[in-house]
């Protein structure tokens, strides 16, 4: 790690939820690279990471999606075992039902993490998907960093 070129960030605070968060529409966000069947897989050999994301629907089975994470120091077997761990769809579901979040949004994001060149994340595929998550009026994103 230390010969690893950590990009510096200026670092803005980010926006404050404003209602309760039983009032509030969540999205999840993952970097774990998870994709459906039915979708591309992110591009392991893209070099500096795949900046694509994939979007996941609210009601996708955990069970059938595919995790592209490149990253060789990255144990995948507990992601495999339960997918919760990488996209808590099952928990926030609950969360719904016992009135605890007021709803999940119908999207999520899924994002390849160990990206070394974020340059091309920074300026289009996160702005795309924070307007996306805008445009679904989402007030509260819960990232999943893998």
């Amino acid at each position: 790690m230390s010969a690893y070129r950590y990009r510096s960030v200026d670092w803005q605070p980010g926006a404050r939820l404003i209602k309760p968060l039983c009032e509030s529409r969540l999205a999840l966000v993952t970097t774990a690279a998870l994709y459906a069947p039915d979708q591309e897989p992110f591009d392991e050999k893209f070099r500096g990471g795949d900046f694509s994301y994939r979007v996941l629907d609210s009601e996708v089975d955990l069970a059938s999606l595919r995790m592209g994470h490149r990253s060789l120091s990255f144990d995948h077997s507990g992601v495999e075992q339960d997918p919760n761990l990488a996209l808590p769809l099952d928990r926030f579901r609950e969360l719904e039902r016992d009135g605890i979040i007021g709803s999940l949004n119908q999207r999520h994001y899924s994002f390849m993490g160990s990206i070394t060149a974020p340059g091309r994340l920074l300026a289009q595929t996160a702005p795309m998907s924070a307007q996306a998550l805008q445009r679904d009026d989402v007030d509260a994103a819960f990232l999943t960093p893998v």
